[in-house]
């Protein structure tokens, strides 16, 4: 397990992707919720990305013909409270093996699109509990 950093490799930001509709209703529920997503139980993890430029790839290459909404958190590694780990050779999606808690959510951003559904770029951030609202 790595520990106690709050960017992935090289200092990148650490991200996790999921759908606007899926964030809020965890932002909005009881302040000790945990989140996992919905491949938690056959994966064993929830699936993080190093970097935007990887974030945007990772989007398009799983999520490009989904045409709902998406948000990324990034993440404070160091806040997770789970073991983590790279299990990829070049040490770019670190993998969580257990639930998020809100806690370690630094922030929310929205993933842009073009007219065609690719993903372009990450959106303005919003600190996580305080001015999400403006993600959704």
């Amino acid at each position: 397990m790595a520990g106690g950093r709050t960017a992935g490799r090289g200092g990148s930001p650490t991200f996790h992707m999921l759908t606007a509709e899926r964030w809020a209703a965890w932002r909005d529920g009881p302040s000790d919720a945990l989140y996992v997503p919905d491949g938690y139980a056959a994966d064993g993890f929830v699936h993080c990305t190093d970097g935007t430029e990887q974030m945007i790839a990772t989007a398009n290459r799983h999520y490009r013909a989904d045409p709902r909404p998406f948000v990324v958190l990034e993440l404070d590694l160091a806040a997770v409270g789970a073991p983590w780990r790279y299990d990829d050779s070049k040490r770019r999606y670190p993998h969580i093996y257990g639930p998020l808690r809100r806690a370690c959510v630094r922030s929310v951003a929205p993933l842009l699109r073009a007219p065609d559904g690719g993903f372009t770029a990450i959106g303005a951030a919003s600190v996580a509990g305080r001015d999400s609202d403006s993600v959704l």
